[in-house]
């Protein structure tokens, strides 16, 4: 068994969720997932089926969101694996909602930070084992990081009052 790190492709301004699924039908119910529940959302999804004829199966109303997606599924070559790239949302808009998906097994991540997924490769094909998402700690939180936590959440992006 041979181990790899495979580097997802996050554009700028964008975030992704990678995932695990286990039917054809997956590629569908995630579109409608995305497209009612952020009014507004850009996005690219790509799912690898993992029995013949093991297609990259994609959705999306963005064409170089779909285009990335499928890139990065090609990248992951891993059975039963779906990422989807969005923009003008964020993954908590919609986490619950692709967490309820009848097909979905599993979510590694949901990010907008650099991310490397850890993928196993066997004789039959390739898994993912976990994921490296984003940096290490620099340190500690403190008072002045606690305000400006508070005010990202309050101020620029509106989650909290």
């Amino acid at each position: 068994m041979e181990l790899k790190t495979v580097a997802l492709n996050i554009p700028e301004g964008a975030n992704l969720i990678l995932g695990q699924a286990h039917f054809i039908k997956t590629i569908e119910d995630l579109y409608e997932i995305m497209i009612t529940t952020v009014p507004g959302i850009k996005f690219g999804t790509a799912f690898s089926e993992a029995s013949e004829p093991c297609l990259i199966r994609t959705e999306g109303n963005d064409d170089e969101l779909i285009r990335v997606a499928t890139e990065n599924a090609q990248a992951l070559a891993a059975g039963h694996t779906f990422n989807i790239v969005m923009k003008n949302a964020y993954p908590i808009n919609m986490l619950n909602a692709v967490k309820q998906c009848q097909e979905v097994c599993t979510i590694f991540c949901a990010t907008a930070n650099p991310v490397e997924v850890i993928v196993a490769k066997s004789g039959q094909g390739c898994g993912v084992l976990g994921v490296i998402d984003g940096f290490a700690p620099k340190g500690i939180e403190g008072a002045k990081d606690k305000e400006d936590r508070s005010n990202l959440l309050r101020k620029i992006i509106g989650y909290k009052k």
